[in-house]
């Protein structure tokens, strides 16, 4: 299927558009294998047909390695709020919020030549999307969505497309990875953008006060080296928060709350993974992701937080 061209796949799609086609002698209707044949066009062959016995063993749960990857999540910042430690000290928290994450598309080692999946969040209407991107999604069978993502996963976590992820994907305690784009702070001088101490604030100090002072050398090298910190933007650029902590998982509004700040403004998008260094212990994540019971009721699940130990850190000491 692969060394099929794009102008005999679109050619395909479109007839698909008007399976029925009148002739002067009898009208001919296109049997419905021949959907099921191009819906494989869309995702992996492992991962088209979802009652197919191949994609019902993907949406159980597997056992996890220490080799294992998991697929990551998107999420928007909604904002910061902060408790008080034992010492009295302030904590700043901030409140993610996972909207709707599912699995958009499956890359394979077959067709791609990687194993990666690609996740989408939220939710777009299709006249603010362009046509590549409603063609996309139409390919994939999944509703059109307000980001994407791609997460390079192993092939033991790879999950149908339709795959539903929520908050529980991760387990209170845990500790994760936050990548996000900073704060667009405009063009900046050197003692905001790179912290200079400045110029004299007297003893001839004209109008320098806040200059960066000399730049280069003499005669040789007679340049100026790359890389001199220097006036220039600051922010608006992707930055990743290693090692943020867990706190506290609401599943019933999707929300999670996580130790320190991470990259973005409120409203921004996110975007959550196991942690590289402090890796969570495998035996108490879900593998390849949490998948919720029938008859589990998301509105009354209660919120779940992290084992704190005898102490609570974020109450002041009596």
């Amino acid at each position: 299927m692969s060394a099929l061209s794009r102008g005999l796949i679109s050619r395909l799609r479109l007839i698909a558009s008007n399976p029925t086609r009148t002739t002067t002698t009898t009208t001919t209707t296109a049997p419905y294998p021949f959907f099921f044949f191009l819906r494989r066009f869309g995702t992996a062959d492992a991962l088209v047909d979802g009652a197919s016995e191949e994609s019902s063993q993907m949406q159980q749960s597997r056992v996890m390695t220490r080799n294992s990857k998991r697929t990551g999540v998107i999420a928007v910042k909604c904002g910061m709020s902060a408790l008080w430690d034992k010492w009295g000290a302030r904590v700043p928290i901030t409140v993610l919020w996972v909207d709707d994450n599912i699995v958009s598309q499956v890359k394979t080692l077959q067709k791609e030549g990687i194993t990666a999946l690609q996740i989408g969040c939220g939710q777009k209407k299709e006249k603010h999307l362009t046509k590549p991107e409603v063609g996309h999604f139409r390919a994939q069978g999944v509703p059109m969505k307000r980001k994407l993502r791609e997460f390079p996963v192993t092939e033991d976590a790879l999950l149908p497309v339709g795959t539903s992820i929520g908050v529980r994907h991760f387990v209170p305690g845990q500790y994760v990875d936050v990548t996000g784009i900073t704060r667009g702070k405009g063009f900046q001088g050197v003692m905001k953008r790179h912290g200079f101490k400045g110029m004299p604030a007297s003893h001839g100090a004209s109008l320098s006060h806040r200059s960066l002072g000399s730049t280069g050398q003499r005669d040789a090298p007679g340049k100026v080296f790359k890389g001199k910190k220097m006036p220039g933007r600051m922010g608006g650029k992707q930055r990743t928060v290693k090692n943020v902590w867990v706190y506290k998982i609401e599943p019933a509004r999707n929300l999670m709350w996580v130790r320190g700040q991470v990259p973005g403004a409120e409203g921004n998008f996110v975007f959550i993974k196991d942690a590289f260094y402090k890796k969570p212990d495998i035996s108490l994540l879900p593998f390849p992701t949490y998948f919720a019971p029938e008859d589990e009721d998301p509105a009354a699940l209660e919120p779940l937080v992290a084992d704190l130990g005898e102490v609570d850190p974020f109450m002041v000491a009596d």
